[in-house]
């Protein structure tokens, strides 16, 4: 089914109209609406018009109003200098609503020209243990993707984990010299597989740094590496599945799903690199400088004055982060058809992709058809303002903080189930919902490129903006739902609707063109402000206009329609950043 229009959308075709009507000399000009706290909707588009026709604002808006047409709207109110202050009918109201219900996707309206965004996002390392700097990168990219999704994008995952490099050469080589260190992949679980590798490279590490001999046999296994030996391709294999067995059970932790074919790491473009190289060399995009291969910016300087260059190829022979980040780029525009590329990543790297989408447009790879662009994220930081640790100063293990929330969301669950009539096993699996819920919320209502606190204790919280507040809201209207029994939700447009249900459905009918917005922004935090909001207005709502004991059944109908397209509507919003909605809480 065809999206419904939203409310805002026709209010502002009706000015437009009336605009070309009353004063056909102006051409065509954007009303310029917007929510209003003196009525339902202002325009002031009007005062720049005024300006351009050299006219009386309050005149120009006066001629403008004898040409609305009425069905849709109440009242309209000439203030100030030529503001249109809008009141809409409470019928119109209902009956887009009720459209609105009918339609599955909720107002949210399909692009008309999708294309292809691949996305870069949660790229842990292999052999290493994830920490909380990998939360964030995981959490935005999988909302994003979510949300672009949703609106008709064909999304390609990319996971571009470390899995290549100078520290393989002394794991393999220990792993040689030690054989049947680690156990094959498919014997051990998650916590086995790390603990197996931790194992491993603590022990290869010590030998490393004591053992001359030893460190001059790894460096020369990076080589045989790098050549493709069978056998050093072998071991280095052992270490990228039982990476993985790790890796698959903390993103099941974090509720999200990873794709075995969409893990693409460093590794994969190696053979790309040396013709990378080649081809900007040839092209002039790159030059040798001191034996490397680089590339110069003029905007870009650094100490001194001195252009900070982009090192594609060491002097050495050796290449980079530039040239696997620029055969990302090939293959991904070249074999996979990108109209859109994005990556998630923090934000300190911001001008090493700088410098990189700067060089691939300069070799032609980056065209006037791709976008190209780097959602650069803050730091997790603790209660002191500083990067997130643990007492001991070290880096938080992404596990034990998942963990935590976890058990601190099942303690607030079990607060309330005996109320509800939770089974043991109910409260543990919501509980791990909200715990994880509150995590992502918590990352994806800060905009991406800030820093933000993290707080299990207000996370978790029923109070405030927090996941818990949301499904908290979701699950009291599903109780409200169930105990109406027979008495159905229903649209009743004939009814004179309280404020606290206007203002309800006024934000309900904003859902679709939020998304889009959002969607098309890269913005994952103003789909949460927006739920916030709405959840805000259930809770006046449920408190001001009784639903179940309201004056009239249908006015209980129309209160149960409110309430199920806002739960609906919770629900569809929180999916999209990747956060359940239990139905009993």
């Amino acid at each position: 089914m065809a999206s419904v229009h939203s409310l805002a959308s026709t209010v502002q075709q009706r000015l437009a109209d009336a605009l070309s009507a009353a004063l056909p000399e102006a051409g065509s000009t954007d009303p310029l609406l917007r929510r209003s706290d003196r009525a339902d909707f202002q325009a002031n588009g009007i005062l720049a018009l005024a300006k351009k026709l050299k006219g009386n604002p309050r005149e120009l808006a006066t001629k403008v109003v004898e040409q609305v047409d009425g069905d849709l709207i109440k009242e309209i109110e000439v203030s100030g200098p030529g503001f249109l202050n809008i009141t809409l009918a409470d019928r119109a109201i209902i009956e887009t609503l009720a459209g609105r219900a009918a339609d599955d996707r909720l107002g949210v309206p399909l692009k008309e020209h999708p294309g292809v965004t691949v996305i870069d996002y949660a790229q842990p390392n292999v052999a290493k243990e994830m920490h909380v700097g990998h939360l964030r990168s995981a959490v935005i990219g999988d909302a994003l993707r979510a949300m672009l999704d949703f609106t008709g994008e064909k999304t390609i995952g990319r996971h571009h984990i470390g899995d290549w490099g100078t520290q393989f050469g002394m794991l393999i080589q220990y792993l040689i010299e030690n054989p049947g260190e680690l156990a094959p992949a498919d014997d051990v679980d998650g916590e086995q597989a790390m603990s197996n590798l931790n194992r491993v490279y603590k022990a290869s590490r010590a030998v490393f740094d004591s053992d001359e001999e030893f460190k001059e046999r790894a460096r020369k296994r990076v080589v045989a590496l790098q050549s493709g030996d069978q056998e050093t391709l072998e071991l280095w294999q052992q270490f990228v599945d039982e990476s993985k067995v790790y890796f698959y059970s903390v993103f099941e932790k974090l509720d999200m799903e990873i794709r075995d074919d969409e893990i693409v790491g460093e590794s994969a473009y190696n053979d790309l690199m040396p013709e990378t190289a080649r081809l900007l060399e040839e092209s002039g995009v790159a030059v040798r400088s001191d034996g490397a291969l680089v590339v110069f910016f003029d905007e870009i300087r650094g100490k001194d004055d001195q252009p900070v260059p982009l090192i594609v190829q060491k002097a050495d022979g050796g290449f980079g982060y530039a040239a696997s980040d620029l055969s990302a780029i090939r293959n991904r525009v070249g074999e996979l058809d990108a109209t859109s590329l994005i990556y998630v990543v923090d934000v300190r790297q911001s001008l090493h992709f700088k410098m990189v989408f700067e060089t691939a447009r300069r070799a032609g790879w980056l065209g006037d058809d791709v976008t190209a662009h780097n959602m650069g994220y803050g730091t997790v930081l603790g209660a002191d303002g500083k990067p997130f640790k643990t007492r001991e100063g070290e880096t938080v293990k992404l596990e034990d903080l998942l963990d935590e929330a976890a058990e601190r969301a099942t303690a607030v669950v079990r607060e309330k189930a005996e109320k509800v009539g939770l089974s043991e096993e109910e409260i543990v699996e919501n509980g791990r919902y909200v715990g994880i819920g509150a995590v992502k919320y918590a990352d994806l209502s800060t905009s991406a490129n800030r820093d933000y606190k993290f707080d299990l204790d207000q996370m978790v919280s029923l109070n405030g903006d927090t996941s818990v507040y949301l499904q908290y809201a979701y699950a009291r209207i599903k109780s409200i739902l169930r105990k109406a029994g027979t008495t159905a939700p229903a649209a009743h447009p004939e009814l004179e609707l309280a404020p606290a249900e206007r203002a309800m459905a006024l934000h309900l009918d904003a859902f679709g063109d939020l998304v889009y917005e959002a969607a098309a922004e890269y913005a994952p935090h103003k789909v949460a402000a927006y739920l916030f909001q709405l959840a805000s207005l259930f809770t006046t709502f449920y408190d001001q206009c009784p639903v179940l004991k309201a004056d009239t059944e249908a006015q209980t109908e129309n209160r149960l329609f409110l309430s199920e397209l806002t739960a609906r509507t919770l629900n569809r919003g929180m999916a999209l950043l990747g956060i359940r909605t239990p139905e009993r809480l």
